[in-house]
């Protein structure tokens, strides 16, 4: 899934990687294709993660994973981070959720249950910040349950953010008219419509 996101994103973009999932991207990014990683800890040209004699303690991404620098990073102040976030200034964010809307509606922050731990870090500063929004999830819950639902019950990060959806099963695109499917993964559309409550256009 990491591979097929780091394919999709265009060459000289300035990117965002949430927590969990997405930050396996910084792995598979294609070298030379000028593409600069942000992290809103406060580094710009950030590397892949870090093994071995490469890490730093004082160098991590916003998961407190270590990572590498590529040659240029450069560092500075959180509120400056913050800035570049919600400035416009990110082309690409990639997220992680609970929960996203037919509509593009993004929920990852709380599930809403009262013995949750929120967690809402820079994820709604990007949602609204970043020129597109890919998200990056399991398709359904331990329990069956979908996570690609007609509109969210946990509370929402970002309204009408998402563009692009990457599961283990599929991958969907979020647009005015609806939700296509891309690309599925050992699950057919027929079954993929059967189990979700999302209309997914004709393709």
């Amino acid at each position: 899934m990491a591979a097929l996101v780091a394919s999709d994103i265009p060459a000289g973009s300035y990117v965002n990687l949430g927590i969990g999932l997405p930050t396996t991207v910084a792995d598979h990014l294609p070298p030379g294709a000028g593409i600069v990683l942000h992290t809103e800890n406060g580094m710009l040209n950030m590397g892949p993660a870090a093994t071995g004699n490469d890490v730093d303690p004082d160098l991590t991404n916003a998961g407190k994973i270590p990572v590498t620098e590529l040659p240029g990073a450069s560092y500075f102040h959180h509120a400056d981070s913050f800035a570049m976030m919600r400035g416009g200034h990110l082309d690409v964010c990639v997220l992680g959720a609970f929960q996203v809307s037919g509509t593009g509606d993004l929920a990852n922050w709380h599930t809403g249950a009262s013995d949750a731990i929120p967690a809402v870090g820079g994820a709604m500063d990007l949602a609204i910040g970043a020129k597109q929004v890919f998200v990056m999830m399991t398709l359904f819950t331990k329990d069956g349950t979908p996570k690609l639902v007609p509109s969210c019950t946990c509370p929402l990060t970002g309204v009408g953010c998402v563009s692009r959806v990457y599961t283990d099963l599929a991958v969907f695109d979020i647009s005015a008219d609806g939700v296509a499917v891309r690309d599925t993964y050992g699950i057919s559309r027929g079954t993929l419509a059967e189990r979700l409550d999302v209309p997914l256009l004709d393709s």
